[in-house]
């Protein structure tokens, strides 16, 4: 990013650094838990929830590349290992050991309720201080938003009771 670029940003810039990264972190890390529990689900609706967990993580997969993007322009380097990735997340990875359909949903939901969390603290951070950030993150903000409702809708669908007729 360019030097006036830089300035337009009136925040604490390591601060916002260490934010976007820990989101950065998240991305990758609820990237790789749905892709991966859209392998291994099983049990009532599979192919709706796989499909609609692959779905997800591909959106994932790009708010990690968007993350990237805005760490570079502000003049930051993103988290470059597994490991950091682990050690800097906010929302962790929930490792889907239990791969029932139902149980998927709700660990998934939880993730999106905790990236809800993180990209309302970024707006809040950087709000009429940073533009650009701020609109990056609402973006990523109204996808997070739309996941959490499409998994509870589909967890809805499995508790309602088939109507025989």
């Amino acid at each position: 990013m360019g030097t006036k670029g830089r300035e337009i940003v009136g925040v604490d810039l390591d601060q916002l650094l260490k934010m976007l990264n820990k989101a950065y972190a998240d991305e990758w890390l609820a990237y790789y838990q749905y892709w991966v529990g859209a392998k291994v689900a099983v049990g009532r609706m599979r192919g709706i929830v796989a499909g609609e967990l692959e779905e997800h993580a591909e959106e994932e997969f790009k708010h990690a590349g968007i993350l990237v993007e805005r760490i570079i322009q502000l003049g930051g380097t993103p988290l470059i290992s597994p490991e950091d990735l682990m050690r800097e997340t906010n929302c962790g990875y929930d490792a889907p050991r239990d791969p029932n359909t139902y149980k998927l949903l709700e660990q998934n939901i939880s993730g999106e309720q905790c990236a809800i969390e993180v990209y309302t603290k970024i707006m809040d951070f950087v709000k009429d201080k940073d533009p650009i950030t701020y609109h990056m993150a609402l973006e990523i903000l109204e996808d997070e938003v739309k996941h959490e409702e499409d998994l509870q809708a589909i967890l809805e669908d499995m508790k309602t009771p088939v109507q025989r007729g």
